[in-house]
């Protein structure tokens, strides 16, 4: 094993930057970004499908029956229940409040949305699950109500 003297002298300068890196990314700012990043992708496509607070526009409803048509699942309630899910999921992640379970719904949402929906859309929600997947591994970290509740 190569000790700091007889390491490369590219290795010094590389090293020098990791550990000043990861002082001023400690892991729960990057949880809290991956959380606020997330959160605004899916609220923001939630608010496309209501009127004022939380009605249900009809362009959701057509949207449902026609675009976003789902096996098994009658259209009225998908545009309920992802038009909710768009706004309650998110709401929970940026408070930091069930962190995982709502990572969790938000990835099941993206699995569906890429398997019956937009299937050629992968790269967008491969860059979805990139954000969820650590919340659903890691939580919400330090700034976050779970910490503050102390849940996992």
């Amino acid at each position: 094993m190569a000790t700091q003297a007889s390491a490369p002298v590219w290795r010094r300068p590389y090293d020098f930057f990791a550990s000043t890196s990861e002082q001023l990314l400690p892991m729960s700012l990057l949880l809290l970004v991956q959380r606020l990043g997330i959160a605004a992708v899916f609220f923001m496509s939630g608010r496309t499908k209501v009127d004022g607070l939380l009605t249900v526009n009809d362009t959701a409803f057509e949207l449902f029956r026609t675009d976003y048509a789902l096996p098994l699942i009658p259209p009225e309630a998908a545009a309920y229940a992802a038009t909710y899910s768009e706004h309650l999921f998110p709401i929970l992640l940026t408070l930091g409040l069930f962190t995982r379970f709502s990572a969790t719904a938000l990835l099941v949402m993206t699995l569906v949305i890429e398997i019956f929906v937009y299937p050629d859309a992968w790269p967008t929600h491969l860059s979805w699950a990139g954000l969820l997947l650590p919340l659903i591994a890691l939580g919400g970290g330090k700034l976050s109500l779970d910490r503050l509740l102390k849940l996992p």
